[in-house]
């Protein structure tokens, strides 16, 4: 693993970019598979040699940023994505409700019923059936 290290010694390597990439080149490739076109197929070479290119690059400035603007755009859906994963992580056993004054999101526990919340942010306190 020597060899390896003193290649990509001084080199970008891999960021959320080049992976974004990689995988992006996979499912070309898989649609290209399933849709018998051999041409959506050799699309696919397209964003995988990019990927490789970035990795393999010495300009690490222009890598960086390029990596920071691609994160700038996709923040927002990882986000979302990430609020759906939580709700969908403590669903069992709790409930997610705003606050009353605040709006934020409280996580309070199922099937409790009539409880007294205390918001942490504001301390407004509002009773609740759970």
């Amino acid at each position: 693993m020597k060899w390896l290290n003193k290649i990509m010694q001084g080199r970008a390597g891999g960021d959320h970019l080049s992976i974004f990439l990689f995988l992006i080149s996979i499912v070309i490739t898989i649609i290209g598979r399933i849709t018998g076109f051999p041409i959506i197929e050799a699309f696919s070479y397209f964003p995988l040699l990019f990927g490789v290119y970035r990795m393999l690059s010495k300009d690490i400035p222009k890598r960086r940023m390029e990596n920071y603007k691609f994160m700038m755009k996709i923040s927002p859906l990882y986000k979302r994505f990430h609020k759906l994963l939580t709700r969908l992580r403590f669903s069992k056993n709790h409930k997610l409700m705003p606050c009353t004054a605040c709006k934020s999101m409280l996580r309070v526990p199922k099937n409790k019923g009539k409880i007294r919340i205390t918001c942490p942010s504001c301390k407004t306190q509002f009773t609740r059936k759970t």
